[in-house]
């Protein structure tokens, strides 16, 4: 899969702050252990997974020990990102010298485990959601300073993205609807004589009078917070594709689809980052 989002200055500059506080002032452990090896010592490892899923995080895995170690680590893989996997699957080699082999181990595992839960868990959301024509995307509810990563995972899980941060879209929620009086009319007139041309504007609605108001405000999206299947169906037929209809709010592997059943466009969910489970993946050792 072509990268997303990651790009390789950005995964660097991550890569090399995770590891400087991991590391602190040295692996004692290590260290204490490969001191007396040379140069040329080597030790091969396998990365394998122990359950089924969606692997993901193979450039930031490499540059951990790209960066650890430079040419004395060799990294040779087996699957791509977005590739599924099966339980005892050997992913990739891992050869070189031990010390930043042992060095670098939790750090890059601690990576692709998170991203590869991730990819795991939205495949699974999307692939209900797809049947009925909607499309499962994150939200903002990210990890701080890991978000990048957290919402490439997403994009290789099969998932889509919502805005990135801030300053990609408009989301008028209660309280900035509430600034203006209540009035959605209001804040959105207000927002469309400040913003560029190329910003859409998203407003939040829990009760269908504020959706119909939205609409004729000339919202590009229509957010329905929390409402049940049978509203959702409702607003569905009142909007009559003037606006991209978002649902969001008690979306779970349980309920994605019946939301998904009301022909809504886009489903929004903060589980497929924040309840994903991290994935098993382990080193094994070859003797």
């Amino acid at each position: 899969m072509a990268k997303f989002l990651l790009n390789d200055f950005i995964i660097e500059d991550h890569v090399k702050s995770a590891l400087a506080e991991d590391i602190g002032y040295g692996d004692i452990s290590t260290d204490s252990v490969c001191f007396a090896l040379d140069d040329n010592a080597k030790f091969e490892v396998f990365l394998t997974t122990r359950t089924d899923g969606v692997f993901c995080g193979r450039d930031v895995f490499e540059t951990v020990f790209r960066v650890l170690a430079k040419d004395k680590v060799k990294v040779e893989f087996y699957f791509s990102d977005g590739d599924e996997i099966k339980k005892g699957d050997k992913i990739a080699k891992i050869s070189g010298h031990p010390r930043y082999i042992l060095t670098g181990e939790r750090l890059a595992l601690n990576y692709t485990q998170r991203m590869s839960g991730i990819a795991t868990f939205t495949r699974k959301f999307q692939k209900i959601a797809e049947q009925y024509g909607a499309r499962v995307v994150d939200t903002r509810k990210n990890t701080p300073n890991f978000r990048i990563f957290e919402k490439y995972a997403v994009k290789v899980g099969g998932g889509y993205l919502h805005r990135f941060n801030l300053c990609d879209c408009v989301m008028l929620k209660d309280n900035h609807i509430a600034l203006l009086g209540g009035s959605i009319k209001d804040a959105v007139k207000k927002v469309r004589e400040n913003i560029s041309h190329a910003h859409k504007i998203e407003v939040e609605c829990d009760k269908i009078a504020q959706v119909k108001e939205a609409l004729e405000a000339g919202a590009d999206i229509i957010m329905l917070d929390n409402m049940t299947p049978e509203q959702m169906s409702e607003c569905v037929k009142l909007i009559d594709k003037k606006a991209i209809i978002e649902a969001s709010g008690g979306v779970s592997i349980e309920t994605v689809e019946e939301i998904a059943k009301t022909g809504v466009d886009i489903i929004s969910t903060s589980a497929i980052v924040a309840k994903a489970p991290t994935l098993d993946l382990a080193f094994d050792y070859i003797d």
